[in-house]
């Protein structure tokens, strides 16, 4: 499917909404500080399933023995450079040293915000594996990484992670709607979806896309998923095409036939016009109304997953009574927004 890419001749509009809107797109109270209990990894949980929510796509996925580390972010900001670009609104809650065993390292695509240079260099010291998109390893051996611990992926390729789990982890690579590229290049690597799946579990990484109809493919052939994880931030209507947003995530969990949907992709980074606690209130909300299962923890909390919703509602902690009553705003103008969209295909 053909992706439009945003027109120059939008900039300027782009431009004075920036400068001139007033969406409480920064955080007022600083968020956290979220620390992650680590002697929660020292035994493995009962489900089989845990997963740890660094904030924004980053997460930590511990499913039946195996435990991958998703588009790691540790830098203070998501841009080439660290002293200007989107600064993240709270710290990670572990250090990368911290971290638990990782068997691999999954790389969904080459943006900033899910491919840390900075962040892998000082990781690599650990030797990891690496499992990334077709042309990612171009990154990832430009920073030093040897050949032999990279993986790359084209479009329903399939790779079981080498562990010493009884349950092998089948990923496969599967399309999405979006596009790549570091600074003025584009296009240069691909850009992927994966399906995690085991013996005892099956589970959807979204990672970036915009909508498109191979939702309901990708559902049929290899749905239902126990927990789907996908994108609700950094939505604008006028790159609906490379990003969900809440709406047409709930319509891609159902497409993709999802028993519970974990939103991500916000709640780090200043990406859109949005405020930043607009995407999960309005998600909850349409969620419910759909009767949707949403498993939402808390950054840096390990949570176990046993095919129930969980919500946390974390986000409310730090809501004034003035930023509730402009959610529900927000929440209400964006399915107007939202609904204009999904008709129009």
């Amino acid at each position: 499917m053909r992706t439009e890419m945003l027109p120059a001749s939008k900039m300027p509009g782009l431009f004075a909404r920036m400068l001139f809107g007033k969406e409480e797109r920064i955080p007022k109270q600083q968020l956290g500080p979220f620390r992650t209990d680590l002697s929660l990894f020292q035994r493995q949980p009962a489900s089989g399933l845990r997963v740890t929510w660094l904030g924004h796509s980053s997460l930590l996925v511990e499913i039946d023995g195996t435990t991958l580390l998703i588009d790691p972010v540790f830098s203070q900001r998501a841009s080439m450079v660290q002293w200007a670009g989107p600064k993240r609104f709270f710290p990670a809650p572990l250090t990368m040293d911290e971290l638990p065993h990782v068997d691999a390292v999954l790389l969904t695509h080459d943006h900033y915000d899910h491919l840390d240079a900075d962040a892998l260099r000082y990781f690599d010291k650990r030797k990891p594996l690496y499992v990334c998109s077709l042309g990612v390893e171009t990154h990832l051996k430009r920073w030093g990484v040897g050949e032999g611990r990279i993986h790359p992926m084209n479009w329903m390729d399939r790779f079981t992670v080498p562990s010493e789990s009884d349950t092998p982890l089948e990923l496969t690579a599967l399309p999405a709607r979006h596009f790549s590229g570091r600074g003025l290049k584009r296009f240069g690597t691909l850009w992927s979806s994966f399906s995690l799946r085991t013996a005892k579990h099956h589970v959807y990484h979204g990672a970036d896309s915009g909508w498109w109809e191979g939702f309901r493919e990708i559902g049929e052939t290899f749905g239902p998923f126990d927990l789907v994880m996908l994108e609700i931030g950094a939505f604008d209507q006028q790159w609906h095409e490379i990003h969900l947003g809440p709406d047409n995530a709930l319509r891609a969990a159902q497409e993709l036939q999802a028993r519970v949907v974990m939103p991500i992709h916000w709640g780090l980074f200043n990406l859109a016009f949005h405020a930043w606690y607009q995407p999960p209130e309005r998600f909850t909300e349409i969620a419910g109304a759909a009767s949707m299962p949403v498993f939402l923890p808390e950054p840096g909390v390990p949570t176990e997953f046993r095919g129930e919703p969980a919500n946390s509602l974390w986000w409310r902690r730090y809501m004034s009574a003035a930023a509730e009553r402009s959610a529900t705003h927000a929440v209400k103008e964006a399915g107007s927004t939202a609904a204009a969209t999904v008709a129009r295909g």
